[in-house]
């Protein structure tokens, strides 16, 4: 890297410290590029600081505070359960502060120089970044887009980011809110919605559509609308949220429910209808980079948009808004900008979402798997069945095997259960490397153990389960 009076010159330009844009720093890095890495807002970009792993730190708190709460079959017998939210939110920033200086000490540690700024490109091969009290230019041969997405904002619910709140507001409250009206029932607003009422708030869920997670399975999702309901959350599917009328430090949402108006009073309305990507203020509409019509930037199989020197990784490029997604397209752009072959052509991509339980699905699904022409069924086994389920307590929740008929290669496996999440390790490998049923079948799982539903759910396909009973022939 070359540092002139106000101009950088490296290899590699990443726009964007996010776990796409930091990963590809380090890789590009890794195979000897020079490499700087401008981010505006913080280190570790939306899910390290808050998204994925704050959510997750409050998740894990909720969830340990209704075990302790609903322990007393299993002999733990325990009076009063308090929250001390100050010390909860303590510790979520402490995760936090530990993994962001983490992600710091390896930027540094791989020679990658950091700048803090927002990017505008100028050029394909030049970009103008605003510091505090002055504008730096960095030339470059290639550059990364990693600047991530941004919670949608509906025009009719406009956030104050004080009663009416993003995701992002959800996780910085002062208090736990007695009253939370959830607007949206994908896998953010379900997430946050679920802890909260675990925490001890009265929540209510209010979806446009007629299922919760409309995008999965209704089988999956059948599991945690149950569970929904036993924690006492309350649904409204089909309805649309009219107006919200804010009164100082409370709101009450109006909602259409078929032919009639209803409405709730609340402390805190969190909405999380979707994302949208932040591909504006970037000058690439200067430089011709073609971007579709939700504003994501449109690229190939190596992440490369139409200006051969950009590349876009993440939720800027549009697909599944997954870290992990971002993170491997951004391996995949760093080694193609170094100059080696590579693509992005994984054979799916696996997906969490951390409700109670949790559900968790790599591959396809049946019909998935019939519309592309496969000579596809399925094949359940119930963790009930499950011996180390059984002694946690925990046996809701099923294991399903996606797989071709003709030759029981394995298309797609989906879990609805606990530690789904840690089992789809397992999953993604089976999936991304072919595997049949016999070979799944045939492989010894330790006992007892949660994975061992993977074993039994292949001798089930195969017709040879042995902790399951046989179908009654009609």
């Amino acid at each position: 890297m070359v540092v002139g009076e106000l101009t950088v010159e490296c290899d590699l330009l990443v726009v964007g410290g996010g776990p796409g844009g930091y990963v590809a720093a380090i890789r590009a890095a890794q195979l000897g590029l020079d490499v700087v890495l401008v981010e505006d807002t913080f280190i570790g970009g939306v899910c390290l600081n808050v998204g994925c792993i704050p959510s997750k730190a409050l998740i894990t708190v909720a969830n340990r505070v209704d075990q302790v709460r609903h322990s007393k079959d299993m002999g733990i017998v325990v009076g009063s359960v308090e929250v001390d939210f100050p010390q909860l939110m303590t510790y979520k920033s402490q995760v936090v502060s530990r993994l962001t200086s983490g992600v710091s000490q390896l930027l540094d540690g791989n020679g990658i120089s950091v700048i803090e700024g927002r990017a505008t490109f100028v050029s394909a091969n030049l970009a103008r970044v605003q510091l505090e009290h002055e504008v730096q230019q960095v030339r470059f041969k290639s550059a990364i887009l990693a600047t991530g997405s941004r919670p949608f904002e509906l025009p009719s619910i406009p956030f104050d980011h004080h009663v009416v709140v993003d995701s992002t507001d959800a996780l910085s409250f002062e208090s736990i809110p007695e009253r939370l009206v959830i607007v949206g029932g994908g896998y953010i607003g379900l997430e946050i919605g679920t802890a909260y009422r675990k925490l001890g708030s009265n929540v209510t869920v209010i979806e446009a559509t007629d299922q919760l997670l409309g995008t999965m399975d209704s089988s999956l999702v059948s599991v945690v609308v149950r569970r929904l309901k036993t924690l006492g959350v309350e649904v409204h599917l089909s309805c649309t949220v009219t107006d919200v009328v804010i009164s100082g430090l409370t709101a009450t949402v109006k909602f259409q429910k078929g032919d009639s108006t209803e409405s709730l009073d609340a402390d805190k309305v969190v909405v999380a209808v979707g994302r949208i990507p932040n591909s504006e203020d970037l000058g690439l509409e200067h430089l011709g980079v073609k971007l579709n019509s939700k504003g994501f930037v449109e690229v190939d199989e190596q992440r490369r948009s139409s200006v051969s020197s950009i590349f876009a990784i993440g939720d800027v490029a549009g697909g599944e808004l997954l870290a992990h997604k971002a993170s491997f397209e951004g391996k995949v752009a760093a080694t193609v900008a170094a100059g080696i072959k590579d693509a992005y052509d994984p054979l799916a991509v696996p997906a969490v979402v951390f409700t109670d339980p949790e559900i968790a699905t790599v591959g396809l699904t049946l019909k998935e798997a019939e519309r592309l022409g496969y000579n596809a069924t399925s094949s359940r086994f119930p963790f009930a069945g499950i011996g180390r389920a059984v002694s946690m307590n925990e046996t809701e929740g099923f294991c399903q095997v996606v797989y071709d008929k003709d030759s029981g290669v394995i298309l797609g496996l989906h879990l609805v259960g606990p530690d789904a999440s840690d089992l789809l390790g397992e999953a993604s490998v089976l999936v991304e490397f072919g595997a049949n049923l016999e070979d799944l079948g045939r492989t010894i799982h330790a006992h007892p153990t949660l994975a061992e539903i993977f074993m039994e759910v292949a001798e089930a396909a195969l017709g040879l389960p042995v902790h399951q009973l046989p179908k009654k022939i009609r």
